[in-house]
């Protein structure tokens, strides 16, 4: 993939200014209306080419690739597939930059925040499924780590039976494929239809920005292998998959953005997928998007709706881009929200 197609893409949607919501009008107005993202593969290579990062440079294999624990009777493990620098002051709406710089600083993060790449492995015992399969070869060597981390926890990719998507976007779906093969073999797609419907269908081309049009090659490449092998199946409601996990609708960010709710012996988790983009911003400013939501304004109102479900219940939360491994709890900070992380335990799981 050439480099002058992702800075064209990184920029074209930064024509225009970017003016500030009134926050306490568009809290009201989401509390009122809510009812309970892909970080764009293009944005995420022109900074991972470009950014330069404040921190000292670590060797990748000194780090940790997966990260287990128990949910009652079940095993979840968090796999990383890498993490990318990405630079959130040309991609956040409802906002400026200067906001965007000031949020970050104040958890001592530059503008350009290495951004993690976090997929979920659930263990019932009958079943081996995974929430989320990374960028595959889409960021080069940037992405593409969740082979060898899964492997490195335990797992086979042949032992995959069940791969939850929660949106088509090529740092969710694009792990699909590996040097032209599935990666799961084994496995069976489950994704939302809304999802299959748009991004499987080149004429939606014209109903997304320029940054966002190479996801329809993207699903094509990753997503199509696998239709073609009757080895998806797509659900249109909420509902049961198989005993302890099932599907939450929060479209917006795509029009099948999903959710998976997991329960055992009476504990939750909920992988929220792009709900979350940055910790740093949404969580102080849930009303802030991001250019490579569909639809913005319904991606904000999930968010919101998420951020207050997961305080009131107490469940813990799965994030796709939170600094690994991504699963903690919600709470509230006054008039924003706070990220509260699994407190770390050296126990084999």
């Amino acid at each position: 993939m050439s480099t002058s197609f992702f800075r064209t893409a990184f920029h074209t949607s930064h024509s225009t200014q970017k003016t500030p919501l009134a926050r306490s009008l568009f809290l009201g107005a989401a509390i009122l209306t809510a009812g309970v993202s892909m970080m764009a593969p293009s944005a995420y290579a022109e900074s991972a080419a470009n950014a330069k990062s404040t921190h000292v440079a670590v060797a990748a294999q000194s780090n940790p690739g997966y990260y287990g624990m128990k949910l009652g009777d079940f095993k979840i493990t968090a796999v990383s597939d890498g993490s990318v620098m990405v630079d959130f002051t040309k991609l956040m709406n409802n906002t400026t930059p200067e906001e965007v710089t000031r949020l970050l600083a104040r958890h001592y993060l530059g503008p350009q925040v290495e951004t993690s790449i976090n997929t979920f492995v659930i263990d019932t015992g009958d079943h081996v499924a995974i929430v989320d399969t990374g960028a595959g070869d889409i960021f080069g060597d940037k992405g593409g780590h969740l082979l060898d981390n899964l492997k490195a926890a335990g797992y086979q990719p042949e032992q995959i039976d069940a791969v939850l998507l929660t949106h088509i976007h090529g740092d969710h779906s694009s792990g699909l494929i590996r040097n032209g093969k599935m990666a799961f073999p084994n496995a069976t797609v489950y994704v939302d239809q809304h999802d299959v419907d748009f991004w499987l269908n080149p004429a939606n081309k014209t109903k997304v920005n320029d940054t966002l049009k190479r996801g329809f090659d993207w699903a094509e490449q990753s997503v199509r292998p696998y239709l073609n092998a009757n080895k998806v199946k797509t659900f249109n409601s909420d509902g049961e998959l198989f005993p302890g996990v099932k599907t939450v609708a929060t479209h917006g960010h795509t029009p099948g953005h999903t959710v998976y709710e997991v329960e055992s012996q009476g504990q939750r988790i909920r992988f929220l997928g792009d709900l979350l983009h940055i910790r740093d911003i949404q969580f102080a400013r849930p009303e802030i998007t991001i250019d490579f939501d569909v639809d913005s304004p319904e991606a904000a109102r999930q968010r919101l709706a998420a951020f207050n479900d997961a305080v009131e219940d107490g469940y813990l939360v799965g994030a796709a881009h939170i600094p690994f491994p991504g699963v903690g709890h919600v709470q509230r900070d006054g008039g924003a929200f706070e990220w509260i992380p699994v407190n770390y335990s050296a126990q084999v799981k």
